[in-house]
């Protein structure tokens, strides 16, 4: 059946003065701030006696993520929404670091940066903190942050403690053992007692790519394993931990391969 141009033209004018309805977004959770409470899967503590964490900003340069020309730049901060919950926020990026304080589920936080080989963020606040990305649902790509650890962000130092000595660095193929002297750590210096007194900050190379591992032991001495075949060289150092904050870091020297 053949439609003439006059009855196009009227079709067309009537769809255009069609308007789809506007969704109104729902108000903003509100951001809950919790004692030392945390999920199922990690431990929690008391909150610390306040310890300094500085953080400098940095420049926000443009980085390209792909083979191709594709480049993504860096943005200053992301909005993210807690999903579990409860939430723990620590002073390192990692589940074993000093605890700083909870988040319940459906908390608004705001995110300024990231680390180069594991998934957890840095949030923004009057003390800065960490959270494991799997727990939070953020509004962009979180490769656009910044990369602010270890360079732009320092974990708060122990006055009481001095940094562990790396006593040798030994390599058996892919397998690395690493030996510090030992730090007795004096009763009531605990977070808890589960906390673990070393912390041993890894970045090795696993499958062609570094890996950022935050290890921790409570015993001078640990064995990882670290390939060839990344474009960087693998590194790590090595923090006493206490309530307080953290003694160090003494760097590891990687044995050659």
């Amino acid at each position: 059946m053949k439609i003439s141009f006059t009855t196009s033209l009227i079709l067309i004018l009537l769809l255009s003065g069609c308007t789809l309805p506007v969704n109104t977004p729902a108000p903003a959770a509100t951001t809950v701030i919790l004692p030392p409470t945390a999920l199922a899967t990690e431990t929690t503590s008391p909150t610390l006696a306040s310890p300094t964490v500085t953080f400098t900003p940095i420049p926000s340069p443009t980085i390209e993520v792909t083979s191709t020309s594709t480049v993504i730049p860096f943005v200053e901060s992301l909005e993210a929404t807690v999903t579990a919950d409860l939430l723990s926020c620590r002073y390192g990026p990692g589940p074993e670091y000093l605890y700083l304080y909870g988040l319940k589920k459906g908390a608004n936080i705001e995110l300024i940066g990231r680390t180069d080989g594991n998934n957890w963020v840095m949030v923004k606040g009057k003390n800065l903190c960490w959270l494991n990305a799997k727990f939070i649902e953020a509004k962009g790509d979180l490769l656009t942050l910044n990369v602010t650890y270890p360079n732009e962000y320092k974990l708060p130092t122990s006055p009481y403690y001095a940094a562990p000595i790396v006593l040798s660095a030994k390599r058996s193929g892919n397998s690395v053992s690493v030996e510090w002297s030992d730090i007795s750590l004096r009763a009531g210096d605990e977070e808890d007692e589960n906390m673990f007194i070393y912390i041993v900050e890894i970045w090795r190379c696993e499958g062609g790519k570094m890996i950022f591992d935050p290890l921790a032991t409570n015993y001078p001495e640990m064995t990882f394993i670290d390939e060839a075949g990344c474009d960087s060289p693998s590194h790590g150092r090595v923090f006493f931990q206490e309530k307080h904050g953290f003694a160090g870091p003494a760097d590891i020297p990687f044995p050659p391969w």
